[in-house]
């Protein structure tokens, strides 16, 4: 099942809903427990998907590919390297990346992101399916100058705009082998499989939830493949997950 956020024409309501054929039909009472579902009757393009899910955490995983942390120099992590973004940055697939002016190098970073369904502390990784609601797809949008300069992610990643994601939330996907690809204004950036992660989904559920409870909604961004590079005034930045979907943003100066 695919879920998805939404609102009417008149923007003035916001709903849960799944997708089929292009059709949406409304989701009553509570994605993450008990809800039912309405016959899909309503055109998608009647209505404007926003972000499939309201996190309150976005817990982020830095050099998960052996690619990744070469490219910049880094070493491979012995145990999963944890960041967070807040989420005021988050947008919604078509919504603009703006490109702050405190940095000169945005890049993108084109993930897998699995949806927590159920909450959990001290997750057995063989357990980790029972608290994953689905998958949905993110760009970990950074600033790479700052990301370099601090000594904390937090301002690199954070600013407003940095954690487009969408468009909805599969519940059935496979995260063991689809391909992940990014391409900027048409060109490739970004391709590889999910399988090359150097730790999987199980295993970064256990790690993160050794440290944190991780409550229904919040966002586990797995990490990103080689070839992440630089973001210009005017692109536009689609990242695809065979499988999946995709998500397309705009990208903007910050005019202040």
């Amino acid at each position: 099942m695919r879920i998805v956020r939404y609102e009417t024409q008149d923007g003035k309501k916001q709903k849960y809903g799944w997708l089929l054929d292009n059709k949406i039909g409304e989701i009553g009472g509570n994605i993450y427990g008990r809800y039912r579902r309405q016959e899909a009757l309503t055109p998608l393009s009647d209505v404007r998907l926003i972000g499939p899910c309201e996190p309150g955490k976005i817990v982020c995983v830095g050099r998960n590919y052996v690619e990744h942390a070469k490219e910049l120099g880094n070493e491979t992590p012995k145990v999963p390297l944890l960041f967070l973004k807040p989420p005021s940055s988050v947008i919604s697939n078509g919504e603009t990346i703006l490109l702050p002016p405190q940095s000169s190098q945005v890049e993108h970073e084109a993930e897998l992101v699995a949806v927590v369904g159920k909450r959990g502390r001290h997750i057995a990784a063989d357990d980790a399916k029972k608290h994953i609601l689905g998958y949905t797809i993110g760009n970990d949008v950074t600033a790479r100058d700052l990301q370099k300069s601090d000594t904390q992610w937090t301002r690199a990643k954070g600013f407003d705009t940095f954690c487009p994601f969408g468009p909805w939330i599969d519940t059935d996907f496979d995260p063991s082998d689809s391909v992940i690809t990014c391409r900027v204004n048409g060109q490739m950036r970004q391709m590889a499989s999910t399988r090359d992660m150097i730790f999987n989904v199980g295993t970064l559920i256990a790690y993160i939830s050794s440290v944190m409870t991780l409550e229904p909604g919040d966002l586990i961004f797995t990490g990103t493949p080689a070839g992440v590079n630089e973001l210009k005034n005017g692109d536009v930045v689609e990242i695809e997950i065979e499988g999946l979907g995709s998500i397309k943003n705009p990208v903007r100066a910050e005019t202040l």
